[in-house]
């Protein structure tokens, strides 16, 4: 099954502080992208690739607080982080069902949709469940959650905010060799060194120079 990386997940504190920090620091603002009911949270986007984006997520004030805890801990964070990533597959229950096999349960799959500032209805299915709702998930955000987009859906990339390159993605852990087996049984690839924390690096080339982020 052909994977490939689909967005970063960089969770903030305040959606707005952590934009404004991003066009300073990027020079390109990213575009708002929506809420998601029922989960407390709201996102903006910055397109990496032609299908590869930065999700940055925080609470969304206009929202109640949902039933348990908002996705990614946004609950418990204090700084912005770059929590984990998704790839996407053409067919998301072969893959779990592939995953499971080698040993390495993604989680359940769980049906997601947004609606966008003009209205457009983004809708996918994910292995959402696993990681979003209490942290830190199995692979402690290195592992990546699984995404496939509803047919139909222009892919987030397409109209988030241009301008940016992601270069290159590893992630840093103090036991490497814990998570290289999931990343095999979900057929991923991507660099572990060791690390004090785990943690995710991205260098993102941008109008403003090279910029990592963790």
């Amino acid at each position: 099954m052909e994977l490939r990386a689909d967005h970063l997940v960089y969770a903030v504190p305040d959606l707005e502080e952590a934009t404004d920090h991003i066009q300073r620091t990027f020079g390109v603002l990213p575009t708002p992208g929506g809420s998601h009911p029922g989960m407390g949270s709201r996102n903006a986007l910055l397109a990496l690739g032609p299908d590869l984006y930065l999700e940055i997520i925080g609470p969304d004030p206009a929202q109640p607080p949902p039933e348990g805890s908002r996705p990614f801990g946004l609950d418990q964070l204090q700084m912005p982080r770059l929590r984990t990533w998704a790839v996407a597959t053409p067919d998301i229950q072969a893959t779990v069902a592939q995953a499971r096999a080698r040993g390495y349960d993604p989680g359940p799959i769980v049906a997601g949709s947004r609606l966008t500032p003009d209205g457009a209805r983004i809708a996918w299915r994910s292995t959402m469940a696993h990681g979003q709702r209490g942290w830190p998930p199995p692979g402690d955000g290195l592992v990546p959650f699984l995404i496939e987009w509803e047919p139909g859906t222009v892919h987030p990339a397409q109209t988030a905010a241009q301008g940016c390159q992601m270069v290159s993605l590893r992630g840093e852990h103090p036991s490497p060799e814990a998570i290289r087996p999931m990343l095999e049984a979900l057929g991923v690839v991507l660099e572990i060194l060791p690390g004090p924390e785990p943690a995710l690096v991205a260098v993102i080339q941008t109008p403003k120079g090279t910029v990592v982020l963790r």
